[in-house]
């Protein structure tokens, strides 16, 4: 073989096994960070098909740009804020939909029929609370502004700090506090509607 030609095949060969080696990083990036990736998305999003839709949204883009990710920042940051910069595109590209829960009482032309799914983990007092809690919650997360949303989310559900939050949000610690502040004292209000109204 000319000593071009194998010089050629020699890069060639590096290549392929540093981009083997890189996908194996990756994929083992993705086993430890889906579930907290997807709870992110969950709470971003509100159901669970939009969740695993903007999951592997995020990890295909996280692939895409893994070469240029600079090893020595935690990888949660990176994905986290390429997960909410992927939502809030998602948000302001597509009108509101309204997402109905299945324990959601739906409507028919008769008048209301409830989709009945039992939990057997529990009893049935501490079940029709924990729905009914769950399901203000999320009710009242949806309705907050995005940013105020994903701030309390990374926060008060992912246990993020406020300096891990800011970085993923590309924001200032300070603006990260005031998002939370704000964000849960109109989760508190809307979650103390929610119930009284129930």
């Amino acid at each position: 073989m000319p000593k071009g030609n194998k010089d050629m095949h020699q890069a060639a060969l590096c290549a392929q096994s540093c981009d083997r080696s890189q996908a194996a990083d990756f994929e083992e990036l993705v086993r430890t960070h889906y579930k907290r990736v997807y709870n992110v998305a969950y709470r971003l999003t509100g159901n669970g098909h939009d969740a695993e839709d903007l999951t592997q949204e995020a990890f295909l883009r996280a692939f895409r740009s893994y070469s240029s990710y600079n090893q020595a920042l935690p990888f949660q940051n990176w994905i986290y804020r390429i997960i909410g910069n992927l939502h809030i595109d998602r948000y302001r590209r597509k009108p509101k939909a309204q997402v109905l829960s299945l324990d959601a009482k739906l409507r028919s032309q008769n008048g209301e029929v409830a989709v009945e799914m039992p939990d057997w983990s529990m009893n049935p007092v501490d079940a029709a609370v924990a729905t009914e809690l769950e399901g203000a919650m999320q009710r009242a997360l949806s309705e907050l502004p995005e940013n105020f949303r994903t701030a309390v989310v990374m926060v008060d559900i992912e246990g993020l700090s406020y300096e891990e939050t800011a970085e993923a949000m590309q924001t200032s610690i300070g603006t990260v506090r005031s998002r939370v502040f704000r964000g849960r004292q109109m989760l508190r209000d809307r979650v103390e509607k929610f119930l009284a109204g129930s």
